[in-house]
């Protein structure tokens, strides 16, 4: 058994132990993640598929067949981009009507509702005849995502004990990155299967669904959704089961209050522009911009093309996947255990050093070594390849899952759903843009853009050191006086809400 005590120091205390059916709830719901893991890995491969390309875009099917191909601008294509692009500005869409749905309805209907997207859209694309289906099933592809990125981290924030929150949440990451790692085996085997294996490719992603949503059946909601919307006996009984104590009367009277303050708010959005909404709005906002300028997807791209110059010959796309793939999920296994031990803003700091360092390393050899047409010499192409691993570790056990979860932890309930919302469609509009800008970028800036997004890594080091303060072992509820009013900065909107509050009561 754990007492978790706020890191306030203050009275508050919740008994709570890690039960198996916590454990088993957290699995089933990051199969979301799983999902959106494997759409983001089947997509690069599916585009690279030579069937793929003649049924759909001809124009650069034809580009690969040339002898002599420019190693940054091959797969520069405005319509390739969009494919994989159009996702995102679904899901970003998709958000806002999920945020409504978290709230009225529950996180748990929500999950169920991305799962029969999931399904709908894996049959359109997998059995796409031409480009309308095809973008219609990338759009309810996105809407599943939108649903399943908007419940899953709160589902999982909501319902974890304090103390083990954060590795508890990370396991949605875990599961992102598990499903690319799959996506990429089942594109390197499917792309043999002529001319019908981008189908089969495509159609995976219906096994996962199909888990979220009879698996869906068996998880319970939320207790703070279910007292949110006045089931509070429900609420107390599910609260007891998930924590495996009876003496959860602290704790329930915490989220009572909560909801008592969330049901004043008339207008969440409104109350998102307030002072006292700031920290969290500002902090989850910027978290998605920069998960987005890491440059992730810039080194996730060129991985097949160093790898292939090492040596590893025909097998060279699937040996990088496979590779950074492991490398990915096993790196996410080191954020779990260290995100409740060293905290997030450790993590964070750590990895901005970590990956600039990474990325200079990458782009300097590139700048030097790399023209458009030719290869890196052996010894160059084995230490690229080595930072490309280096940067993966950084950026899978800090800004990717920590990106998802420290918003999904800092709203307070009366804008929660409506909070996460926001991050998750401005992490959705991030995507969109570098999905389909990078391509371009890449072919303009040649090596150039990993000293764009060194910069940025820069900037979002300088941020984290400043202005993300940590939330390590704080119930989720107690953030505002045991996070916010102690940190330097955050602090002044804090004093401003209660100085507003005093002459309203006065008046």
């Amino acid at each position: 058994m754990a007492v978790v005590i706020s890191s306030s120091g203050n009275a508050q205390a919740f008994e709570a132990k890690m039960t198996v059916y916590v454990f088993i709830c957290v699995i089933i719901a990051a199969v979301g993640g799983l999902i959106f893991g494997y759409d983001i890995g089947i997509s690069g491969g599916v585009t690279a598929m030579d069937d793929f390309l003649k049924e759909f875009f001809p124009a650069v099917y034809e580009r690969k067949k040339h002898a002599h191909e420019n190693n940054y601008c091959k797969y520069d294509n405005q319509f390739l981009q969009l494919f994989t692009s159009s996702l995102y500005l679904a899901a970003l869409v998709a958000s806002f009507f999920a945020s409504a749905t978290c709230s009225k309805l529950g996180r748990k209907p929500t999950m169920q509702f991305a799962s029969i997207f999931f399904l709908i859209s894996v049959g359109l694309a997998a059995g796409a005849v031409n480009m309308y289906m095809l973008i219609i099933g990338r759009i309810l592809l996105g809407f599943g995502v939108g649903f399943g990125n908007q419940a899953v981290p709160l589902f999982l924030s909501e319902i974890a004990p304090a103390r083990l929150r954060g590795g508890l949440n990370i396991v949605f990451q875990l599961m992102v990155t598990i499903g690319i790692l799959i996506a990429n085996i089942v594109n390197y085997f499917t792309s043999s299967v002529h001319p019908y294996g981008w189908r089969l490719a495509l159609g995976g992603a219906g096994v996962p669904a199909l888990i979220l949503l009879f698996g869906s059946l068996l998880i319970c909601e939320t207790p703070t959704s279910l007292i949110e919307r006045n089931k509070t006996k429900e609420g107390k009984d599910t609260l007891k089961k998930i924590r495996g104590v009876e003496n959860v009367d602290e704790e329930y009277e915490s989220i009572v209050h909560a909801c008592d303050i969330a049901r004043q708010v008339k207008d969440p959005y409104t109350k998102l522009m307030k002072p006292a909404s700031r920290p969290p709005f500002v902090i989850g906002m910027l978290l998605q911009f920069f998960q987005q300028f890491t440059g992730i997807n810039a080194i996730m791209f060129y991985a097949p093309v160093l790898f292939q110059t090492v040596g590893f010959g025909n097998d060279a796309a699937l040996l990088s996947a496979v590779i950074t793939g492991t490398i990915n999920v096993l790196s996410t296994f080191v954020g779990i255990f260290l995100v409740d031990k060293t905290g997030r803003r450790f993590l964070l700091l750590q990895s901005s050093v970590h990956m600039l360092i990474c990325q200079l390393v990458i782009g300097i050899i590139l700048a030097k070594n790399l023209d458009v047409t030719g290869t890196l010499g052996r010894t160059q192409a084995l230490v690229v390849v080595i930072f490309v691993c280096l940067y993966v570790m950084g950026f899978a056990w800090s800004w990717g899952p920590l990106g998802w979860l420290i918003p999904s932890e800092t709203f307070p309930l009366e804008t929660r759903t409506e909070g996460f919302a926001l991050a998750v469609s401005c992490n959705m509009f991030f995507t969109f843009v570098i999905a389909q800008a990078f391509l371009s970028m890449l072919c303009g800036m040649k090596s150039g853009i990993f000293f764009f997004f060194s910069g940025w890594i820069v900037v979002m080091g300088l941020f984290a050191l400043f202005f993300v303060p940590e939330t390590k072992g704080v119930s989720i509820d107690d953030m505002r006086d045991s996070v916010w009013k102690l940190h330097w900065y955050w602090k002044r909107f804090m004093l401003e809400e209660d100085e507003h509050d005093v002459e309203k009561r006065t008046a």
